[in-house]
């Protein structure tokens, strides 16, 4: 077995943060509550997955979860997939946001390129959410119903959230840069009801009108039955659609209900693609997705009533479920739409500065970007309030670890995270009374039996496996929509090794407990955390008339970045010149979205494949990473093995 050498500590928890700290208060409430000895954060995390009915009760308990109708025991079957969490239960989960809240104390911090900084109070997102539930309980819309949101990240977007969950609709939410074909593959399988769209938005100065796409988006969607459209880019109402203004005017002065709804309910659908089909439409229910954020947003994230927590995100990222989920804790957060370089790289840290912003999310690649750009965050601005920054979309690299510390100081609390769209929350991520180690992920998370495998289905330590998890969290899906039998989420997560979830990462778990994520060890394209498939990409790269097959990969950087190297094979006589690399990237940008746009497209004479047809993805991206060619795939189980010489070539050179 590897060792990896141990790499400098950065950060180190003092006893008054220790003591402050949400987890140690829980470690004290189990001791006392539940008779556990946890002299340390391995020992507590060790109970949480190996006692999964008393940690997870201990969560509802600790946390105070009501239930209108109690459970008749935590886990029914712990089969995976088809775990069965708390049956009996019946809670809401917006129902627990807006408990014994103060009206007048600020929830929401909101900003964009198109607003000025503006707040919302409790009171204000109280009676702004009423009035969004009775308009759409006006329009029929009920338990089960699913409403769409082509929105922005505003306060309008968390309202109107909040108000889908109190009464039981199912929320599902893009990103307004996402092209027309995307949103409808995603959201025409879940068949809406409601669609909630802007007109358009702004990004890096640019107004960006998407009328048309919203006509095309209601000719794609056939079950809608109303489109409510908010006047974000201007005033002109649009033909056919209900003025937002208006809907949420009539709904003024309602009172806030909710509806109580079996722990399995659908709370939200949210989107992960892979390598052939639709997106698959991930469904998470209210219980399993109010435990888990009360556990991860308290213990791991550690927010606290003076906390104003910030995350670089869209709608159409996880993260976003995960940010107004913030709202849980006694934490406020901050919004922000438009674009982290707009006028430049210091936006998002004059927002922090501006707001007071305690906690500061954003992705690997920002930071990246900083630091290659020779940003200093704190000079010239006031960031004394700031005392963490969190990092996730992708490994943040050793060389990012470093530039936070140098910039921010040794009393930066930096944690990187690991986890994704499928649990809605970190597998692998921080700990507040752990040391941070440079290049290195905390812990793995509470209730999240991660561990990692060598293809035999053998458990490594200081080594390279893929990330399973071995037994079952209450936030995996409750089942993927439009897959009655189950098995697409089979195939998703538990076809390598039945019984055990197979994540898609490749991980090490070290000596020291830490984790190191090393990318995908699949085909799925992570950018900003958006995981768009492959086979989205070839859907519009094959319709141009000149490419006859093609390959595409996300290849990890040495900075912690990504480049995602397009490979095309011509039809005879045409040619890869300017035009044609234009083509694709507007077809990639309005199709697919703008993040996935290829930083390089190169001609190749043929795509390896198997001598079954399947694209070799996975071993060209390791090739390009640097493996030998013989250890990623068999010659003597290819289509055309030669096909793979060009890609060795290329990673040499």
């Amino acid at each position: 077995m590897s060792q990896r050498p141990q790499p400098p500590v950065l950060w180190e928890p003092d006893a008054a943060q220790i003591e402050r700290a949400n987890i140690t208060a829980f470690a004290r409430w189990a001791a006392r509550n539940r008779g556990v000895e946890a002299a340390d954060y391995d020992a507590l995390w060790r109970w949480s997955v190996t006692d999964l009915d008393g940690f997870w009760s201990g969560i509802w308990d600790y946390f105070g979860v009501r239930g209108a109708t109690p459970y008749e025991q935590v886990l029914a079957a712990e089969t995976m997939p088809g775990a069965v969490w708390f049956p009996g239960a019946t809670l809401n989960f917006a129902q627990h946001v807006f408990r014994d809240r103060d009206p007048a104390t600020v929830a929401i911090r909101h900003s964009s390129e198109l607003r000025v900084l503006g707040e919302w109070t409790w009171g204000e997102l109280r009676r702004r959410t009423a009035a969004i539930a009775a308009g759409l309980r006006r329009l029929g819309v009920g338990p089960g119903d699913r409403v769409v949101a082509y929105l922005p990240n505003i306060a309008e977007a968390v309202a109107a959230f909040y108000a889908c969950a109190a009464i039981g609709a199912v929320w599902s939410s893009c990103s307004p840069d996402f092209g027309v074909r995307s949103v409808t593959d995603r959201f025409a399988q879940i068949e809406p009801k409601v669609l909630l769209a802007v007109d358009g938005y702004r990004y890096g100065g640019k107004d960006f009108d998407r009328r048309d796409v919203l006509s095309a988006l209601r000719t794609g969607l056939p079950t809608l039955e109303h489109t409510i459209v908010l006047s974000y880019l201007d005033d002109d109402p649009v033909e056919g659609a209900l003025d937002w203004a208006e809907f949420e005017a009539a709904g003024e002065g309602a009172e806030l209900t909710f509806e109580q709804l079996p722990f399995d309910h659908p709370l939200w659908v949210l989107y992960s693609s892979g390598t052939t089909g639709l997106p698959k439409a991930i469904v998470h229910g209210h219980g399993g997705t109010l435990l888990e954020q009360l556990k991860n947003l308290n213990l791991h994230l550690d927010a606290h009533a003076d906390d104003r927590v910030f995350w670089f995100t869209t709608t159409g990222w996880m993260m976003w479920n995960f940010l107004v989920s913030v709202l849980l804790t006694d934490a406020s957060i901050v919004l922000f739409d438009g674009s982290p370089g707009h006028p430049d790289l210091g936006a998002l840290w004059d927002l922090a500065e501006r707001t007071g912003t305690t906690v500061f999310g954003t992705s690997a690649g920002y930071l990246a970007t900083c630091m290659k750009e020779d940003v200093h965050p704190a000079r010239g601005r006031d960031l004394s309030a700031l005392r963490a920054i969190g990092s996730t979309g992708s490994p943040l690299s050793p060389e990012g670890f470093a530039w936070c510390y140098r910039e921010f100081g040794a009393g930066l609390w930096l944690f990187s995270t690991s986890g994704g769209t499928d649990v809605c929350s970190c597998l692998v991520g921080g700990v507040p009374t752990l040391p941070v180690f440079e290049g290195e992920i905390q812990a793995r998370s509470l209730g999240m039996a991660v561990a990692a495998w060598d293809p035999d289905g053998n458990e490594v330590r200081g080594e390279v496996g893929e990330l399973v998890v071995t037994r079952p969290a209450p936030s995996m899906p409750i089942y993927f929509w439009g897959d009655p039998d189950g098995e697409r989420l089979r195939d998703s997560y538990f076809s390598t090794y039945p019984g055990v979830w197979r994540h898609g990462d490749w991980i090490e778990i070290t000596e020291r407990g830490t984790a190191v994520i090393y990318g995908r060890s699949d085909s799925t394209i992570n950018r900003g955390g958006v995981r768009m498939g492959t086979s989205e990409i070839y859907r519009t790269v094959l319709a141009i008339e000149e490419i006859t097959d093609a390959l595409v990969v996300d290849v990890p950087q040495h900075d912690g970045g990504s480049r995602i190297e397009l490979f095309v094979v011509l039809r005879a006589a045409a040619s890869l010149d300017d035009e044609l690399v234009k083509r694709i990237a507007r077809g990639i940008r309005a199709d697919c979205s703008p993040r996935h746009v290829p930083d390089a497209v190169r001609v190749i004479d043929a795509v390896p494949r198997t001598l079954s047809g399947k694209v070799l993805e996975v071993p060209v991206k390791r090739i390009l990473m640097g493996e030998a060619p013989e250890r990623v795939a068999s010659r003597d189980s290819l289509a055309n093995p030669e096909a793979l010489d060009y890609f060795a070539g290329l990673a040499k050179d």
